[in-house]
This record gives C-alpha cells, sequence and structure tokens, in this order.
C-alpha cells in the first residue's frame, strides 16, 4: 500500500513537472526599493526607504495560472519613536536602524492577460542582520523569522518585468518583550529581467 502511494505521488510531482515544462519556465534577476516600516507601539509610523535584489522563477502551468517562487534579500528601515525609551525600558529614543532578511516568497500568478499578472501568496523571511543600538543592553532585539502576505501586480513586457506590491507581516518580531506587538509592512516596487 506504502509503495503504491509513493508510486501515485511521483507520477503527480512528473505529471506536474511535465506541464509544468510544456507551458513555460522562466529565471529572472530583479531589483528595487522596500518602502517598509516597523509597525508597532513606540515606532515612528513614517514609511522608510530600503533595497531589495534577488533571483525569480516563473513556473507556468497554463497560459493563465502559474506560480512564482523567488529569492530575495530584503531590506527594511526604521526609526523608533521619541517614546520609546519609556515605553521599553533602556530603548533608546529616535534611533535609525534596519534590518536585513533573505526572503523567499512562493506566489500564484494569474495572468488575465499576457501583460499583466496578479500575484498573491506567502513570503518567508530570515533576519540575517540587525543594528545594535536599540537599546543599551545591546541585546537582539528582533526574531530570527518572520512569515508574510505579499499581493500585487507585474507588467510583463516581452523579458522585461515591473511590479508593485504590498507586504504585511503577519509574526510578531518583537524579541524584547510580549506586550507589544511588532510587524513588517510596507511596499516593493522592482524591476526585473528574464533570461529565458
Amino acid at each position: 500500500m506504502k509503495s503504491k502511494s509513493i508510486f501515485l505521488s511521483l507520477l503527480l510531482v512528473g505529471f506536474a513537472v511535465i506541464n509544468t515544462r510544456a507551458q513555460g519556465v522562466h529565471l529572472g534577476v530583479k531589483g528595487g526599493a522596500n518602502i517598509f516600516k516597523v509597525d508597532g507601539q513606540g515606532y515612528d509610523q513614517g514609511f522608510h526607504f530600503g533595497y531589495n535584489v534577488g533571483a525569480f522563477a516563473e513556473l507556468n502551468f497554463t497560459s493563465s495560472w502559474g506560480i512564482q517562487p523567488e529569492l530575495l534579500w530584503n531590506q527594511t528601515n526604521y526609526r523608533t519613536g521619541t517614546q520609546f525609551s519609556s515605553i521599553y525600558p533602556g530603548g533608546l529614543n529616535d534611533v535609525k536602524g534596519k534590518l536585513n532578511y533573505l526572503s523567499v516568497p512562493l506566489l500564484l500568478s494569474y495572468r488575465p492577460v499576457k501583460l499583466l499578472s496578479l500575484q498573491a501568496g506567502p513570503q518567508f523571511g530570515i533576519l540575517l542582520s540587525q543594528d545594535k543600538n536599540l537599546a543599551d543592553n545591546t541585546k537582539d532585539a528582533f526574531k530570527k523569522g518572520d512569515f508574510s502576505l505579499v499581493g500585487g501586480v507585474q507588467l510583463n513586457l516581452a523579458n522585461l518585468v515591473v511590479g508593485g506590491r504590498y507586504v504585511v507581516g503577519l509574526t510578531d518580531i518583537n524579541d524584547v518583550t510580549d506586550n507589544q506587538k511588532w510587524k513588517n509592512q510596507g511596499f516593493q516596487v522592482y524591476a526585473g529581467f528574464r533570461f529565458f
């Protein structure tokens, strides 16, 4: 019984790969700007510019449907507010900082017309580095993982892609206290190039 299940699973995966190859597989690189903030009590609620750069694949199942996995370096810049130290003892007021993530979006892509893709899906992030100047004790203030939802639009101009997305964090990235929740959120704009 177990071998039949394994065989059936391999058969389905093989069919999906063959179908994907028939519809098209594209690889490319992209880069752009992040307009993000850390949403939470004690933070400046203005958006701040950062960067994103990485690679993507388009795996098209049909002429309209596919998935777009990506591997991105994402930067979130933030600023603490003027009351940060009264909310978090030992915290520093009016401090600029940045979070660098390795992000893996896995987006469902729908193309109502060849020129336009509507995309949505989850994004998993691993914190690679953070500034150590948020609190006097130099303790890491942010958790190492982040889970977000992504939704956006992409224009497909031959081998050039241009797009915009909104990213909303679902997990609390606050590693200082359990009392307040901090979440990444913001906009991404990007341009990219498909190799084939």
